[in-house]
């Protein structure tokens, strides 16, 4: 395994970071410490959850990953494994998190962290991540900004970082990140920072596959120049590139088992673009999976991609395909199929 400095902080990340959000859904307790455990010894010293999940979010499950995280971390050794989780904002009407928080301000941020750190069992985070902004951004499959949709103030980022600030001077987090962020609000968090000496951004996590490729649209340049750190979410755009819905509309997997959710897969040139990768890995001796993650792997502004699986067969599969780089050949036709279906999932 490789690892990677995150930002400018003093963790060094496993190249590979564990997703848990089927934790408490799709996997059972059993099922999930299976999984930290296989990924430990594979050399992955970095997992990531949220206050959230499992996903999609309900209110029967909310705080199960958590837990089940808790219950097996209290038997590790605390100080070799690198922890991140989410607090949850404003925006998406999730009722039952603390009564459907409107907003990332102080009250809320410090319930949920206090939440967070009793399920998980433990007494720092390493990365504390603000799950999606709570002002008005495209997120989650929307594609455009839309002015008309300024509706309610939102706690200032200069706010949301003298919170953040507390917990970290108080030891309950090490390091902060953001998660579907734009643009702008990735460098008012680097320049509100700067200006009043606040905690600095480690990273971002942003969805990134070969399905959405936006985040080469601008963000590459900043996590370059600022030092900031992508942990891609999704590589795999919900089991789509891995060819699985090609061979059989069907299958069993997220795409089926909660219809409706995801609005960024359900766009025109999901599937002709999915065949497409599919064919192109297999022409090439690959499984589709181990086309579309060793491409998010191995690109050169990936600090750590957040893989998941609802089996260790497919944990398995997902962890060898670091070790199958894709020659320069195979790039090139990569690009060439992008350029026929650029983008489309946003």
């Amino acid at each position: 395994m490789e690892y990677r400095k995150l930002g400018k902080s003093d963790l060094n990340v496993s190249a590979i970071c564990l997703g848990t959000m089927t934790f408490g859904d799709q996997n059972t307790e059993a099922e999930g410490h299976a999984q930290l455990d296989y990924a430990l010894a594979q050399g992955i010293n970095f997992i990531d959850t949220a206050e959230m999940y499992p996903v999609p979010p309900k209110a029967e499950t909310f705080t199960r990953t958590e837990s089940i995280i808790g219950t097996w971390l209290k038997h590790q050794p605390r100080d070799k494994i690198i922890l991140a989780s989410k607090v949850a904002g404003g925006n998406r009407k999730l009722d039952w998190i603390r009564g459907g928080p409107d907003a990332v301000d102080r009250a809320n941020v410090r319930t949920a962290i206090e939440g967070s750190l009793k399920r998980l069992q433990t007494d720092y985070l390493d990365l504390y991540q603000i799950h999606w902004p709570e002002r008005n951004v495209p997120i989650f499959g929307q594609y455009q900004f839309d002015p008309s949709k300024e509706t309610k103030a939102w706690v200032s980022i200069h706010n949301q970082l003298e919170t953040l600030a507390e917990l970290v001077k108080e030891g309950k987090v090490r390091y902060i990140g953001v998660s579907n962020e734009q643009p702008w609000g990735v460098m008012e968090f680097l320049r509100i920072a700067e200006q009043y000496d606040l905690p600095r951004i480690a990273s971002i996590q942003n969805s990134y596959s070969l399905l959405n490729r936006g985040f080469e649209f601008g963000m590459t340049e900043i996590v370059y120049r600022e030092q900031v750190s992508l942990l891609p979410y999704s590589p795999l755009a919900f089991g789509h590139l891995t060819g699985k819905y090609i061979d059989d509309p069907q299958a069993k997997g997220r795409v089926t088992l909660f219809p409706g959710y995801a609005q960024r897969y359900t766009k025109p040139n999901v599937i002709p673009a999915s065949a497409a990768y599919a064919e192109l890995a297999r022409k090439h001796g690959l499984s589709p999976a181990e086309l579309a993650l060793s491409f998010v792997y191995h690109r050169w502004f990936v600090t750590s991609t957040i893989i998941g699986a609802t089996s260790l067969v497919q944990l398995e599969e997902n962890m060898s395909a670091w070790h199958k780089p894709l020659s320069e050949d195979i790039l090139q036709e990569i690009e060439n199929i992008h350029l026929r279906y650029m983008n489309p999932a946003p």
